[in-house]
């Protein structure tokens, strides 16, 4: 089912999120079904629960949308659930990121550049893998959600204060989106 997005200012987007109970099975297929059919909808390349107003620690990646751009990134899917970041690595980079949840602002934003982590896949499988180049930022900005931040947070001191009034509108709900959106 295609659920709206929780958009800038909705309380959901700030909390920590819960882990996911491995045994609700049923519960998780239908969440997983709802962030993929969500994701495609909206034509993002990545959606946590939260987004969908359900505090639980899963999110999908789709890396086909940018793989234009970058063309190693067809094919990449995934379907995080209770996903534990084990390593960072100590060098950092920069790239511009946006946001469904935050429409409308770009912004560059610090990450590191390449990671480790372990999480179950859709089918309950524990993986452990190491994500690099523009894959890492995009698994990096859902983690990031599944712990109440988001990517306009992480942003320079005097960006944050050049798009403080357009969040400001989003909150407000003086924003359309071309996919649907809600502000809870």
């Amino acid at each position: 089912m295609i659920r709206p997005i929780y958009l800038y200012g909705s309380e959901v987007l700030r909390q920590v999120a819960k882990p996911v109970d491995l045994e609700n099975k049923e519960e998780i297929k239908e969440l997983v079904t709802d962030l993929w059919e969500t994701l495609a909808a909206s034509e993002g390349c990545g959606l946590a629960a939260p987004q969908i107003g359900v505090s639980l620690r899963m999110a999908v990646v789709d890396g086909d949308v940018m793989a234009d751009v970058y063309p190693y990134l067809k094919d990449f899917r995934r379907t995080f659930i209770n996903p534990v970041v084990l390593s960072s690595s100590e060098t950092f980079c920069e790239y511009e990121e946006g946001c469904l949840s935050v429409p409308g602002i770009y912004a560059g934003v610090r990450r590191p550049e390449s990671i480790e982590v372990e999480y179950y896949d859709e089918n309950l499988e524990k993986k452990v893998e190491k994500f690099d180049k523009f894959a890492c930022r995009m698994v990096q900005h859902e983690f990031a959600h599944l712990d109440g931040v988001l990517f306009s947070d992480l942003v320079a001191p005097i960006r944050r204060k050049m798009i403080a009034k357009k969040l400001a509108g989003i909150a407000q709900g003086k924003i359309r989106t071309h996919y649907k959106s809600k502000i809870k």
